[in-house]
């Protein structure tokens, strides 16, 4: 593992941090503040090809590796993890299983649309009673002979209404458990599709979050990825790729914090030098900057294990877990350091922290997270 990037990942990390502190940053707080959903924001980035990072170019991605995409959605996060985890759903819980499960007809008629960003991916997983434990899903797909029809209530769907294609997963034979589970792409316009009111969250706001309801939905029988009963093993290995994301987010986030307390310690006085020259601000400097870097070595690992063809599921829950607790740390603490200008939305630091919350929530939970990794070591 080398610990130089390829002028390549050089490229990306640069156009994703020129694109957000020179754009997404003009309107970062009015969205936040009113939870605008920032389409025009969206349609850069697909212009961009941050889309579909890591979709081969023959399904009009940019075919980039692992360690591209953290380096942009850590630069985007730093201005505005809304839009990291809109990039980060529809590259790796949307293109991911439709390029690694899908068939070709799948590929032209959905994934190409899709990295290219044409289309908006969601997906649709958790549900009111089938969060953390994904095998008690409820919604039901019923095998109709040529196509199935679904019914059920999926909640907290990241791009729920914006969304025009969703990755569904549902149960087809619920008396086989979690062997009687599928997954399908669903045209979101469809009939019977009806997304709920629109969350008022604490953080993340510019991100469109909803409950999505099934009925009577009709969904074409070639529109099933994989083979009958496959669908918990994507929804699975589609969250290993997913939590890199989370990843990312929340070391762009924590790198954000700490960039701007810096800034904010060499600039601001308190009894007659600038702050950072007291010990109590230069110490939380410090530690904040180790923890950065060890967030980093891990998310990257992560990522350079997944790029190599290694098994990675192990090493993107212990990314994700590090990287959401230490970011919440960091956030909290780069308010501190702010002191009362922290607490106000001008400083952007109390959005950082409001944000980071999320990232030890979605997309598995902290506590998840030691599931997994403590059932690998226990196996091992």
């Amino acid at each position: 593992m080398h610990f130089e990037y390829t002028e390549e990942q050089l490229m990306a990390q640069q156009s994703a941090r020129d694109l957000a502190q020179k754009e997404f940053i003009k309107d970062v707080i009015e969205r936040d503040t009113n939870a605008i959903f920032p389409e025009k924001h969206v349609k850069k980035l697909a212009e961009l090809g941050f889309m579909g990072m890591q979709v081969d170019p023959k399904y009009d991605g940019t075919g980039m590796d692992t360690v591209s995409y953290v380096l942009a959605i850590e630069e985007i996060s730093k201005v505005d993890s809304s839009l990291g985890v809109i990039m980060s759903v529809n590259n790796s819980l949307v293109c991911f299983p439709i390029e690694k499960y899908g068939n070709e007809e799948q590929k032209e008629k959905y994934l190409k649309p899709l990295a290219r960003g044409d289309k908006l991916g969601a997906f649709l997983l958790s549900e009111p009673e089938a969060g953390s434990d994904a095998t008690r899903q409820r919604t039901i797909a019923e095998d109709k002979g040529d196509h199935y029809v679904i019914n059920g209530t999926k909640n907290w769907i990241t791009s729920g209404n914006s969304a025009d294609t969703y990755v569904v997963i549902a149960h087809t034979h619920p008396e086989k458990g979690h062997k009687g589970i599928n997954a399908f792409i669903v045209d979101r316009h469809s009939e019977g599709i009806s997304p709920g009111q629109h969350e008022d969250k604490m953080g993340m706001r510019s991100s469109d979050t909803h409950s999505v309801m099934f009925s009577d939905v009709k969904v074409p029988k070639e529109n099933r990825l994989s083979d009958d009963g496959m669908g918990f093993k994507i929804a699975m290995k589609t969250l290993e790729a997913g939590r890199l994301g989370i990843a990312a987010q929340a070391l762009g986030l924590a790198s954000g914090a700490y960039e701007l307390s810096l800034k904010y310690a060499k600039e601001r006085k308190a009894f007659g030098t600038e702050i950072i020259n007291h010990q109590a601000i230069a110490f939380k400097l410090a530690d904040m900057a180790t923890d950065i870097e060890m967030m980093r070595l891990l998310a990257f690992k992560a990522a350079w294990l997944k790029d190599n063809g290694k098994p990675f599921g192990t090493a993107s829950a212990m990314a994700k877990l590090a990287c959401a607790d230490k970011a919440m740390q960091i956030t909290t603490e780069a308010v501190q350091i702010h002191g009362g200008y922290g607490y106000v939305k001008e400083y952007h630091v109390e959005r950082l922290m409001r944000d980071a919350k999320l990232t030890q929530i979605y997309e598995g939970t902290s506590e998840i997270q030691k599931i997994v990794i403590s059932r690998a070591i226990t196996n091992a």
